[in-house]
């Protein structure tokens, strides 16, 4: 018995940005200066550190509220629920609605309501609100809904992550072309069957930390303008994610009372293919351990970076059969785990 995810679903957008449509960009380092190599070169570095060749935009018509309820609705439609029998709706995000061609987020009212009013939910009961905690958005709102469940409050919850970073980027910054779009959701309920959330683990870390991801002024100083952009430290974000990240998975999975030899899958938030593989090599090196083939499946190469949403869309994937060469049982463990701006570190320990 336990809280389960009885519903998964996730929406990927149709647009599709190559690294060569990034050729034509004019680079700048944060300070303004040009960058010191050509585009190509760019390019093929970038790609063999992050391990991105494409990423995922939205249509122009659409908002990330809308993306987030796609992706709902594939949840719904997954578990065979009526929506009205919903207690909470959780979306995780980080800049709202941003209109194309707007530089003004919207989140007023929130995403949750939004959805909600998108679902056609009549039901006052049915309480809806955000989460905003950088990348580890939509496992956080897993470990409250969780709570929710296992303190009586809620019988069942839909929890979202969805985010449109196209909308926020900087064309002019050669981070710009890590971000990508994407929305993922799960419905979670208390269940008789010997499944569900065995055990979770956050932390933020503000002393030194907190401005490692923020938003902040185009690197072409030329451009007049009060637009902002997301910004980040990529050094200190992959010493930060290398140094707290495996502790955390480890304190996780001690806490679960299985053993790191019974983890099938670790289900990481795909942020940069060499950090993550890093992250999870060091994480079982804290047994004694390689890292077993398969344990860690990926996206990110045709997906990109779309923040709240990798986790739930890449379970999506696997659970569905549809990434190939991966896949989970019935009984299997397996762990969801993120870090991104706060900086927050979370994972949860889960038997599918």
């Amino acid at each position: 018995m336990g809280v389960t995810i009885t519903g998964i679903g996730s929406y990927i957008p149709s647009g599709i940005a190559r690294n060569d449509q990034f050729e034509n960009h004019n680079f700048f380092n944060e300070d303004g200066s040009r960058f010191g190599h050509e585009n190509e070169i760019i390019i093929k570095k970038f790609k063999a550190i992050t391990g991105i060749a494409e990423r995922r935009y939205i249509k122009d018509n659409l908002t990330t509220s809308d993306i987030a309820s796609y992706a709902a609705q594939k949840a719904i439609d997954n578990a065979k629920i009526d929506p009205e029998t919903l207690d909470y709706i959780i979306v995780a995000h980080n800049y709202g609605d941003v209109k194309h061609g707007d530089a003004q987020s919207d989140t007023v009212p929130s995403i949750a309501t939004r959805v909600k009013h998108n679902l056609k939910i009549k039901n006052p009961s049915c309480v809806g609100y955000d989460v905003l905690f950088g990348c580890p958005g939509w496992i956080e709102g897993m470990i409250q809904a969780n709570a929710f469940i296992k303190a009586g409050i809620a019988k069942r919850c839909l929890i979202i992550g969805a985010e449109a970073l196209s909308r926020v980027i900087d064309p002019h910054d050669r981070d710009s072309m890590i971000y990508s779009d994407g929305a993922g959701a799960a419905i979670i309920e208390f269940t008789d069957e010997a499944s569900g959330i065995l055990s979770h683990k956050t932390a933020t870390y503000t002393y030194d930390e907190a401005h490692y991801i923020y938003f902040g002024p185009s690197n072409n100083h030329d451009l007049e303008e009060e637009r902002r952009y997301i910004k980040m430290y990529g050094r200190k974000i992959y010493e930060f994610a290398l140094n707290n990240v495996p502790d955390a998975m480890k304190e996780c999975l001690d806490a679960s009372g299985q053993s790191i030899d019974d983890l099938k899958k670790i289900f990481i938030h795909q942020a940069n293919e060499k950090m993550d593989e890093a992250i999870v090599k060091r994480f079982y090196g804290l047994y004694d351990k390689p890292i077993p083939a398969d344990v860690m499946p990926m996206t990110i190469e045709e997906l990109g970076n779309s923040s709240v949403a990798t986790v739930p869309t890449l379970y999506d994937l696997v659970l569905n059969g549809k990434l190939q060469g991966q896949k989970v049982n019935k009984g299997d463990i397996v762990m969801f785990a993120s870090v991104g701006a706060g900086m927050n570190i979370n994972a949860i320990v889960y038997r599918v």
